[in-house]
């Protein structure tokens, strides 16, 4: 935090606790009933403050709802399922096997793009147990 001048306040501790119990992306709504007391709008304010930062990310969902979720440093290296009717999204990680292909795959991609590949996402999309 120090890094963006900004502090680690309360409100930013509970949101990032917030993140860490659930353990997979959240809804602002989903947020917010988990930190007691915090208005909507502080909520969002110091969640940009935490994604400028780099603590926390915002991911796009297939509804209009974003979500957000720790920082791989943070949460560890992972990817996303992402159900297209209720917008759910689950973290899982991948295999060994898929990470040697995707390491592949931004090889392939730098080549053709002649970009210098620092990472990678993975968001499959389909419908969650209770939509299907």
């Amino acid at each position: 935090m120090a890094a963006v001048d900004q502090r680690y306040t309360a409100s930013r501790r509970a949101l990032v606790q917030a993140l860490l119990k659930a353990g997979r992306p959240l809804t602002i709504s989903e947020i917010l009933a988990g930190v007691a007391g915090m208005p909507q709008s502080s909520a969002y304010r110091n969640l940009t403050v935490l994604c400028d930062a780099g603590v926390a990310r915002r991911l796009p969902g297939m509804d209009d709802l974003g979500r957000f979720e720790l920082a791989e440093d943070l949460s560890g290296h992972h990817h996303h399922v992402i159900c297209a009717d209720c917008g759910t999204v689950v973290d899982f990680a991948a295999s060994d096997r898929l990470e040697r292909a995707l390491l592949e795959a931004s090889r392939l991609v730098a080549e053709q793009t002649g970009f210098d590949i620092s990472g990678h996402r993975l968001d499959f999309d389909g419908r969650c147990p209770n939509c299907s």
